[in-house]
């Protein structure tokens, strides 16, 4: 009977949802329907229509129906507690058993295991009875009118009012009632709000006036502004910031007063600031260092008779063995004898020192005597080896792929806090063969390297250079790989030496990463039939097959990441990431003879690449947000390279990370128009390449209900080539017509966000093709006039995680 029940869900749903949203209400109960926010001029309305504490079901435009409601619905008529309350009088009963054997005797394996999975039943029964069952936990109960709540909302929109300068302000609502609804009206009299007319400190301590007045530029509250509650607790933190980071060690917010003197025929405020003395002193102490206490508690106890004592730059070390670099581990500690207390200090001290990654935890006290701080850190020895298997899968081409990776981690590699990394993995993943007469075919793919991170920058620089660059995180990489990939066009391996420097600001809102090296020896085996695909296109001017000969690829390349409020993060706040990425190709070959390749039978390549990728968060509502991506690369061949970049340098367009309309690199370049099918849609087997990349992503995110997201977007962008290609009419780009061979995509997508993972499905509909001719480029018509439209117009996109 049940699994007929779920068999006929969708169908079930389609009817529940076609009746009234009102059906079934209680007398005096009224469905909230509609509520607006009205009177508001100059706060900020979004803000106040957070406050709302009964807002609207989610309705389905035009069909004025809620799929929320109606999962909803179809939950509670399946639901029985009765059978719920009954399985957890039963698992009540068990487990009181069990623990009454467990008094007496102990308890066997299997009994234990019995009991474990008593109490979790017993915590799923407990979380139906509480929330329902899973489409009730998913779906949305109806929203009944509540007056408590209203007039709650009305108050909490008066304190938010009040607190943001307008201490006159007066709120109220009305509501009407008609069929069952209830529409309310929040009505807003914000009158005139109050200015600060002056700000000023009161304190008996002469060094705390002196510090805040050499500081006042970053007052917090701003004379001649409204005036704001928020900024009071901002100057309140940003004081109590300022004297933890010049010596007052035991200073904090609970010293600090603020007194607020309304002026209500000027419309006006005068905010004192007094700072209270403690209650043992006259004024409050200032804190001088001491030398420093660094231990390391040893693994067990058989390490205690190897304990010793070193001292480096006014730090005392305590450690066990000889394990670690007394040099390198100073370098992340910024505390000094002789200098005042500095929180700041303190908590870049604890990160770094985190950051070295040798450390489960990072404790740091202070010792108190007089005015004299000792500051003593305490840590504990990371476990030396980390081993990580992960099997799963991807997604390409609309295919799952298996892979499995494993990779080891040895911490303290050569006793200087170096950690070794080794890494292998092994897939599948679905591609378009280049060749073949349509289909998805399988790519194997695997790659494995080796690598040592080093704590600091190898080059030769002066003695003091590792306590002058501790602050940054420096990192040096040195990596070894090898990459293997089995496409049905070709077999392509390749052998890699990296040497890569890393460092971040101090705030963390920049990441540089410079690769001093970056060699690859690449070797390429080619199908029958790819290698006169590629012959073909020679033939026509197009050397894309010297991409694929035995080569040797150098590049000297530099990147920085411009990260603003934590963009990725779990957002409230708007956020953006802006990528700059830099290399030269060949680079090196101006400084070595070429016979060191041209000996070898090599080629080689000498090119510039550029990329430029912004990426912005904008929340909405709470509920909705919109993000946008922008994205521009460059890729520029010179000298020996004869105009061909080796193939991994070239930009593609398309996938589910990019133009979601079209393939995965299957767009452009410029107008370029595939060869068309028997049914009149383009081929679009083969992957495109080009030198010049653009793209925008706008992307407007709203919650459904439960963890399903919707979303809707338009993506821009194409790929072109700097000369043109006689194999691909339309392809180079020229300032007069570029404009015009910009796709455009458009579509729905849904997403199951699980906290841990979103899971993504995105439906593409091709709005502007480039490829047809001009006139007949806009093919959007298309798609509503014969849905799903033309052949190949509509792209669906399977993914994890957000596109950006």
């Amino acid at each position: 009977m049940n699994k007929a029940k779920y068999i006929n869900f969708l169908f079930l749903l389609f009817l529940i949802s076609s009746c009234s949203l009102t059906k079934g209400l209680k007398e005096g109960q009224y469905l909230v329907y509609d509520v607006k926010v009205e009177g508001v001029k100059k706060s900020d309305k979004s803000d106040l229509s957070g406050l709302i504490q009964q807002a609207p079901n989610t309705r389905i435009p035009l069909l004025n129906t809620s799929a929320g409601i109606s999962i909803y619905r179809f939950g509670e008529w399946i639901y029985d507690s009765t059978r719920h309350i009954r399985k957890q009088d039963e698992l009540l009963m068990e487990r009181n058993e069990l623990r009454e054997i467990s008094t007496s005797k102990q308890l066997s394996k299997k009994q234990i295991k019995r009991l474990n999975k008593i109490n979790d039943n017993l915590a799923s029964v407990e979380k139906k009875l509480e929330f329902g069952n899973f489409f009730m936990r998913t779906g949305n109960p109806r929203v009944i009118f509540d007056s408590a709540l209203t007039e709650e909302t009305t108050r909490q929109m008066k304190y938010y009012l009040v607190n943001n300068g307008f201490f006159d302000a007066e709120t109220n609502f009305e509501a009407s009632f008609k069929n069952k609804k209830a529409r309310i009206t929040y009505l807003i009299k914000e009158h005139e709000p109050y200015v600060v007319d002056s700000f000023y400190t009161k304190s008996d301590d002469e060094g705390i006036l002196e510090l805040l007045t050499q500081n006042q530029n970053d007052n917090q509250i701003k004379v001649g502004k409204n005036y704001n509650q928020n900024s009071i607790t901002r100057e309140r933190q940003r004081v109590e910031d300022l004297l933890k980071d010049n010596g007052y060690y035991t200073f904090s917010k609970s010293y600090l007063e603020y007194n607020v003197y309304k002026d209500t025929v000027e419309k006006k405020v005068n905010i004192e600031e007094v700072i209270r003395n403690p209650s043992f002193s006259e004024i409050h102490k200032v804190y001088t260092l001491d030398s420093i206490y660094f231990s390391i508690d040893p693994p067990s106890d058989a390490f205690i008779d190897n304990a010793y004592q070193k001292k480096h730059r006014d730090i005392v070390f305590e450690l066990y063995d000889d394990r670690y670099s007394e040099k390198i581990i100073s370098s992340r500690i910024f505390l000094e004898k002789g200098n005042l207390y500095n929180r700041t200090n303190v908590i870049e001290t604890q990160r770094q020192l985190a950051n070295l990654d040798l450390f489960r935890f990072v404790n740091i006290a202070f010792d108190t005597l007089g005015n004299v701080l000792r500051p003593r850190i305490y840590t504990q020895s990371n476990q030396k080896y980390l081993i990580t298997n992960q099997l799963g899968a991807t997604i390409t081409e609309q295919v799952p792929g298996p892979f499995f990776s494993h990779s080891l981690r040895n911490r303290n590699l050569f006793r200087g806090a170096e950690i070794f990394e080794f890494f292998f993995r092994a897939g599948l993943e679905g591609v378009v063969s280049a060749t073949g007469e349509g289909g998805v075919f399988r790519s194997r793919e695997l790659n494995t390297s080796a690598s040592v991170i080093f704590p600091q920058f190898l080059l030769p620089l002066s003695v003091n250079s590792l306590e002058k660059f501790g602050r940054y995180n420096p990192r040096t990489r040195t990596l070894i790989g090898y990459n293997y990939i089995n496409r049905p066009e070709y077999i392509r391996e390749s052998v890699n030496g990296v040497i890569a420097y890393n460092w971040n600001t101090r705030n963390l809102k920049k990441q540089y990463t410079v690769n001093a090296l970056d060699a690859n020896f690449i070797r390429s085996n080619l199908s029958d039939d790819f290698r006169i695909l590629l012959e073909d296109l020679q033939n026509q001017g197009n050397n894309l097959i010297n991409s694929f000969l035995p080569s040797y690829v150098s590049s000297i390349s530099g990147q920085v990441i411009f990260n603003f409020n934590q963009y990725g993060a779990f957002q409230k706040n708007k956020a953006s990431l802006w990528r700059l990425f830099f290399e030269s190709g060949g680079t090196t070959l101006n400084f070595v003879n070429s016979n060191f390749v041209e000996g070898r039978n090599l080629a080689y390549f000498q090119f510039l690449k550029f990329q430029s990728d912004y990426r912005r968060y904008i929340p909405i509502t709470k509920d909705q947000t919109f993000a946008y991506r922008l994205n521009l690369g460059i890729a520029k061949p010179y000298g020996v390279s004869n105009g061909v970049l080796p193939y991994e340098k070239y930009f593609f367009a398309g996938g589910s990370t990019g133009i979601r309309a079209w393939q995965p690199r299957r767009l452009g370049p410029g107008s370029f128009a595939p060869d068309t099918l028997s049914d009149g849609s383009f081929d679009y087997r083969f992957e495109q390449p080009g030198e010049i990349l653009f793209e925008g992503m706008f992307e407007f995110r709203s919650k459904i209900y439960g963890y399903f997201d919707g979303a809707f977007f338009v993506d821009i962008g194409n790929t072109w080539t700097f000369v043109a290609d006689d194999s691909r009419p339309g392809a180079n780009f020229e300032f007069n017509r570029f404009y015009k061979e910009i796709a455009v995509g458009t579509g729905v997508g849904l997403r199951m966000d699980f906290d841990f993972l979103v899971v993504r499905l995105d439906m593409g509909i091709k709005a502007v093709d480039p490829a047809r001719q001009p006139g007949q480029r806009y093919i959007l018509n298309s798609f509503f006039r014969n849905f799903p439209g033309q052949r190949g117009q509509t792209v669906f996109n399977i993914g994890i995680g957000y596109p950006f």
